[in-house]
């Protein structure tokens, strides 16, 4: 196992650490933009690809699916081969599966390169907090899991927004291609960033065994499989699926024994479950995170499903009316990673507080009321700035003890966490949406779709009160160990 370094030969801190950040968040808010930004263009995908509404739930859902799939593998081979390299890997491939999805000629072509975009998208996003693990101690470390949960906030609320504007410029019959083809552009100058700006990987004592756990990677893939697929086939209206669901609690169990067994034997395992028995804060913070997820994106969904297939709203119109929203988590993320460290859980508690309440205010006071704008901006806005302030306290107070080595993997087990949240989110408020809107009528369908995105939300306020008042492996770590290491990034 590897072994803490003395303060003496801990290496000084990187001076060109908040540059290499900015260029991973960068990176970070390109894969996970790519989540949201196709919620608006999906009538625009389905009559410009002549398919059905089950197929083109696919381009949304299969991203997801193969996102969350490589999530935790892709932190650990981060972990085990550096954070440089896997970068230029992912990264290389995101680019070239995005332009694969935007040239695409026919649909099954337009799927298949999104489920690989997932994929390395999926291999990207943990080296995030993966490099502030190892570059950042103390309070940098807060401020800039600050930043991550700011770029985490903004990229999930700003995807409307952004894609309605894409599709107004490049017009609605092709310009959801250009959703896909603008990471091109983008990926390269970032690729170029990556090369220059994150440093090679430097071998030493600390390295510890570079051996990838290809058993524990295909049970936790099997068991995420098993979890999302039957979610996204569910938007479809497929019930077959559900059988899998069996399959969650059989491969799950069989990963937990197969990653015990692994770490007794002193191999390297996919993610270590002594995290979750050891840090109560990871624990309470995976379920924080994957609660909100799960009613906060649905409820985006909904809402641009509403306003276009129930008011007949442009793709423009309803992303600007989600600017409240993506406003109000950019205001209030910053801010909220600048104060965690001394507020704590309680920061968190709040946030959800008040993004319950501007949900509640939403679905009460929108619906058949005109100029609509007028009382969606207070409401949303109200949300948003909740909604902020819930993702970028829950990062830094849940990864604050996870030792550097360990930084990778236990992110991507967080995000992994926060994705199936996204689907299964998604595919119930949707499925909500629709089977009441076949029974009455859109405003009747929105309100309850919003209500259960309250209550979902409600189960992470719930989370967050637990761990306020059972504290544990909240607070920031400052032991030698965690101090950043250039050699390592």
């Amino acid at each position: 196992m590897p072994h803490s370094v003395p303060v003496s030969e801990v290496a000084a801190p990187d001076p060109r650490r908040w540059r290499i950040l900015a260029v991973s968040l960068v990176v970070g808010f390109m894969s996970l933009l790519d989540v949201s930004i196709v919620n608006v263009a999906i009538p625009s995908m389905q009559a410009g690809l002549d398919t059905s509404p089950g197929t083109i739930q696919w381009v949304v859902s299969g991203y997801a699916l193969t996102f969350g799939l490589t999530l935790v593998a892709g932190g650990r081979l981060g972990d085990a081969y550096g954070r440089r390299r896997m970068m230029l890997v992912g990264l290389t491939g995101f680019v070239l599966s995005s332009a694969m999805v935007g040239l695409a000629p026919n649909v099954e072509l337009v799927i298949a390169a999104r489920l690989l975009q997932g994929a390395t998208a999926g291999l990207l996003t943990p080296q995030n907090s993966g490099l502030i693990q190892q570059l950042f101690t103390g309070d940098e470390r807060g401020k800039a899991f600050g930043l991550f949960g700011f770029t985490v906030s903004v990229a999930s609320a700003a995807g409307p927004v952004i894609g309605g504007l894409i599709i107004a410029v490049a017009g609605e019959d092709d310009g959801w291609r250009w959703l896909f083809l603008v990471n091109v552009p983008i990926g390269a100058v970032a690729l170029l960033a990556v090369a220059r700006m994150v440093p090679r990987r430097v071998r030493g004592e600390d390295e510890g065994d570079p051996r990838i756990d290809v058993p524990g990677a295909v049970l936790l893939g099997l068991t995420v499989i098993c979890l999302l697929y039957p979610v996204v086939r569910l938007e479809s209206g497929a019930r077959l699926p559900l059988v899998l669901l069996a399959g969650v609690p059989l491969f799950g169990w069989a990963f937990a024994v197969w990653e015990r067994r692994t770490a007794r034997r002193g191999h390297p395992p996919l993610l270590d479950l002594a995290l979750l028995r050891t840090l109560p804060g990871y624990l309470n913070g995976l379920a924080v995170g994957a609660l909100y997820f799960t009613g906060f994106t649905g409820l985006l969904l909904v809402l641009s499903v509403w306003l276009q297939d129930g008011l007949d709203y442009s793709p423009l119109e309803t992303g600007l009316l989600l600017v409240p929203f993506a406003a109000g988590s950019a205001i209030s993320s910053p801010v909220a990673g600048r104060f965690v460290t001394r507020v704590g859980r309680g920061l968190t508690v709040a946030a959800l507080v008040t993004t319950i309440v501007g949900v509640v205010l939403t679905l009460v006071l929108a619906p058949g009321r005109e100029p609509l704008w007028l009382w969606l901006t207070p409401t949303l806005l109200l949300a948003g700035l909740g909604g902020g302030a819930v993702v970028s306290p829950n990062i830094t107070l849940t990864l604050a003890e996870v030792p550097p080595r360990m930084g990778g993997a236990a992110g991507g087990a967080l995000q992994t966490g926060q994705r199936i949240g996204a689907s299964i989110g998604a595919a119930l408020l949707v499925t909500a949406y629709q089977l009441t809107a076949a029974r009455y009528d859109p405003d009747t369908a929105f309100r309850v779709s919003l209500a259960v995105g309250a209550v979902l939300l409600g189960l992470a306020l719930a989370m967050a009160v637990r761990a306020v008042r059972h504290p544990g492996g909240t607070a920031p770590a400052s032991d030698a160990g965690s101090a950043p290491a250039q050699s390592r990034a």
